[in-house]
């Protein structure tokens, strides 16, 4: 099979119920010696394999991103989760697309969104890739089988719940109920100014430039499993620098002024917006979610969620007539495909009024002179 590195040569055994099955399947060596396909056998395993490409992905993604990778993957490999033997316990290199199709059709029968199982072909596609490009396989076992399309919903499988936009005299009625209320500025904030609940959690008080009027998005306050954990923002684009409204910038100055009584300047910088009990860490990233559904009942108006608030910053920017490209940008989008996705309703509603006769685009402003 070749040479060590020390001028040795290299040999490989293989063995086979009858002599015409062994002499099969060393053509198929040769072959592939020829072709330059061969990948040398390993005792490495599925589990083994996708344990380590998760390592690595967790070098690259957030941390609840990473452990979303790895819940969804325990689906089909509970090895992960060290659960009982699974697909995972197969030799990477002995995974077919049989195997692959076998582990999807069960999650459809055991009731699974089509949704998630979208996501585990997905990232056993991605972690075969990879190990086709590391010559650990000679071919991705995933790419024959048919991915269940995400349109296709299971019986009693709800949709999924699209973004809510709260109607002006909502917003009113929650503001107003909010009012001196620990949490009133983070609903502010989200409704104002568009920012991620995490983005919002995150601020420091060393992050809002009073003179310039301007808010720093550098980190997140997320939860990772039962905890709170300080991340990078979403995307790239996510850590920006926005400009505050001025009903929102009054309201953060008189705070502002209010704990800058009790603590100098440049302590109260590296302070939280909205602090824990111990003022170490912010609040539980729950811990909105409560309030909100709190104050929703006691305004009277429909419980919403705390990404309606963002949302409906959206739809309102967009209604309004503001650009797209500002939009998505404020919003800290990966792309303005994002955004487009996202609000494609409103743009529908507003592509629908601007429709104008002739006569008007002629002798509107900007039209041909009258003759």
């Amino acid at each position: 099979m070749g040479y060590w590195p020390d001028g040795r040569p290299r040999y490989r055994s293989v063995y086979a119920k009858t002599r015409r099955e062994v002499e099969l399947r060393l053509s198929e060596i040769k072959l592939s010696l020829n072709k330059g396909t061969y990948v040398h056998p390993y005792l490495l395993t599925l589990a083994d394999w996708v344990h380590a490409w998760l390592e690595r992905k967790a070098q690259e993604v957030r941390p609840k991103t990473a452990l979303v990778y790895r819940q969804d993957l325990s689906l089909v490999i509970p090895e992960l989760a060290g659960k009982a033997r699974g697909l995972g316990s197969l030799k990477l290199q002995a995974v077919k697309p049989h195997h692959i199709q076998g582990a999807l059709d069960h999650l459809v029968k055991e009731g699974i969104a089509r949704r998630t199982i979208l996501k585990v072909y997905q990232l056993l596609r991605a972690a075969f890739d990879e190990a086709v490009r590391m010559e650990l396989v000679a071919r991705n076992p995933v790419v024959s089988v048919r991915p269940p399309k995400p349109s296709q919903l299971a019986e009693g499988e709800p949709a999924p719940k699209p973004g809510r936009t709260l109607e002006p005299f909502e917003i009113r009625a929650l503001l107003q109920t909010a009012q001196g209320h620990p949490m009133e500025l983070f609903f502010r904030l989200l409704l104002g100014m568009g920012l991620r609940r995490g983005e919002a959690l995150g601020l420091k008080w060393g992050d809002i430039d009073f003179e310039r009027a301007e808010l720093r998005v550098q980190r997140a306050w997320t939860k990772l499993g039962s905890e709170g954990e300080i991340t990078a923002p979403k995307t790239l684009k996510s850590k920006r620098v926005l400009p505050i409204p001025p009903d929102l910038l009054e309201a953060l100055r008189e705070k502002y002024a209010e704990l800058s009584l009790r603590k100098p300047p440049e302590e109260l910088r590296e302070d939280w917006l909205f602090p824990s009990r111990d003022g170490e860490t912010p609040v539980y990233p729950d811990h909105p979610n409560h309030v909100l559904r709190a104050l929703c009942k006691k305004a009277g108006i429909r419980p919403c969620r705390i990404h309606d608030l963002r949302h409906t910053w959206g739809s309102l920017m967009l209604a309004r007539g503001v650009p797209l490209e500002v939009v998505s940008e404020r919003l800290g989008h990966a792309s303005f495909e994002i955004t487009l996705r996202v609000y494609r309703h409103v743009l529908e509603e507003e592509r629908r009024s601007h429709v104008l006769d002739l006569r008007t685009l002629l002798e509107g402003p900007g039209g041909l002179p009258k003759a």
